[in-house]
């Protein structure tokens, strides 16, 4: 199955963002040679801003050179109409069906003309699907018949009528993560949802390694965690031993936004004793898989989450990992999108740094000590915040008073969506999401499942 989440919302897709739906399945633009060798300076200088650059075939190549696996850069933007409560059920029940990923959910859309007309469609007027054989069909049947002629009701009791998920139809989702190659089929998540308006805009930093690294190397990447909280920038990484634990116990002792990419659904916990890890995660910052709940655990599934990390952040640090590491994957997905790589030098006789040395040879960035990225990437999105509440860190560190959003307060009135606040405020949503952030981690009000608040 192509991927999976849990819900944001019957009703109302709710959120931040533009998410570029369905219309553009395939990605925006054309992904014509992304795949070039930017130089570190230049990289280092220009960050995102080297989108411009990126319009244009870069001449010379990288280790990794070839077709760009997102679209960051369309000619065009189309604001879509966000999905309704039917549209987002139905393709959620889809979705979780056996042996069908994006491709394939989407081209039964365009075919039927609605994912509820493909439900009750006879099997022989199915299209042709690439890998998609008769036992594929009657696995696809065999799910339709568990369901039933009409199973809305019960399939939104069984997801929470979709809360707590992002689809490409919801304004919230992140539209580089929809303009994947491969996209997922949704983005389930738990957590801090005010940290989606960020991640749509790309504003964080993924910090990735080894699970097997050196003391230097964990060392390095709780170093980096905690300084990149300190500085305001949620931290992106995938939960795994080693490195990734690192940077989000650093990043969680400053009282910052980790955010987790799973490779397994929401409920389980690879490997196990990061329970409690993961458990604070949640509680402080965000976890999104797209393995949906129940959904099998695969080897391939915690590598295809390097291209949703990526597709989250504004620049990459690798810090330590051999030639053959799931790390370098996210390197060169990095190094293709013009993202700002930085690599963490390692002792040149251990096997565990010799893939991610490798690197400082094709021209990623040098990084010796955290305060140098910090000081290249300047303060984060969340830097006047304070750290989150009730996080353990000093005293003198508590959370900035909330001062002067009466307005804000009383729009919330019984509860409310981003979506019925912008309207109601007449305000972007990139404006209010620090303002509710700051209102949350101040307690005055709580963020519930579907992207919505209310005061306390």
């Amino acid at each position: 199955m192509g991927g999976v989440g849990e819900g944001v919302g019957l009703g109302d897709a709710n959120g931040l963002g533009n998410a570029n739906g369905l219309g553009n399945a395939s990605g925006l633009g054309d992904a014509n040679g992304l795949g070039g060798g930017v130089g570190p300076a230049a990289r280092v200088a220009a960050g995102l801003g080297a989108r411009q650059a990126a319009r244009e075939q870069v001449g010379a190549a990288g280790p990794a050179a070839g077709r760009a696996l997102v679209l960051p850069f369309p000619a065009r933007r189309r604001i879509p109409i966000p999905w309704d409560g039917r549209r987002r059920l139905w393709w959620l029940l889809w979705a979780a069906c056996p042996g069908l990923g994006w491709v394939r959910v989407r081209a039964l859309e365009l075919h039927f003309g609605s994912l509820e007309a493909a439900w009750s469609a006879p099997l022989e007027t199915f299209p042709s699907l690439r890998g998609l054989d008769a036992a594929g069909l009657a696995r696809l049947q065999a799910y339709r018949q568990r369901w039933g002629g009409n199973p809305l009701a019960s399939w939104s009791e069984h997801v929470r009528s979709g809360r707590q998920v992002l689809l490409p139809g919801d304004p919230a989702a992140p539209p580089d993560v929809w303009r994947l190659s491969r996209p997922p089929l949704a983005l389930y998540w738990r957590g801090r949802g005010t940290l989606w308006p960020w991640l749509a805009r790309r504003q964080a930093v993924a910090v990735v390694g080894t699970r097997r690294p050196s003391r230097h190397g964990l060392a390095m990447a709780e170093a980096l965690g905690r300084a990149l909280a300190g500085a305001g920038w949620p931290v992106v990484s995938g939960l795994a031993d080693g490195i990734d634990g690192a940077c989000h116990r650093g990043c969680l002792s400053q009282g910052g936004r980790p955010v987790a990419v799973l490779g397994t659904p929401l409920q389980r916990v690879y490997p196990r004793h990061h329970g409690p890890l993961q458990e604070q995660v949640a509680q402080q910052g965000l976890l999104v898989s797209e393995q949906p709940s129940g959904g099998s655990v695969s080897a391939g599934h915690f590598a295809a989450r390097n291209r949703l990390q990526v597709a989250l952040a504004k620049a990459v640090v690798l810090v330590e990992c051999p030639e053959r590491s799931g790390a370098l994957h996210s390197a060169r997905l990095a190094w293709e999108q013009q993202l700002p790589l930085w690599v963490v030098p390692g002792d040149a006789s251990r096997l565990s740094a010799r893939g991610s040395n490798r690197w400082l040879a094709q021209g990623a960035s040098v990084l010796l000590e955290p305060a140098e990225l910090v000081r290249h990437l300047g303060p984060g999105p969340l830097a006047r915040l304070g750290p989150v509440r009730g996080a353990s860190h000093a005293p003198s560190e508590a959370p900035l008073p909330v001062e002067g959003d009466d307005a804000l307060l009383r729009a919330l009135a019984d509860g409310a969506t981003l979506e019925q606040l912008c309207l109601a405020l007449r305000q972007p949503a990139a404006a209010l999401a620090p303002r509710l952030l700051a209102l949350e981690m101040a307690g005055q009000l709580r963020a519930e499942p579907g992207l919505q608040w209310r005061r306390l």
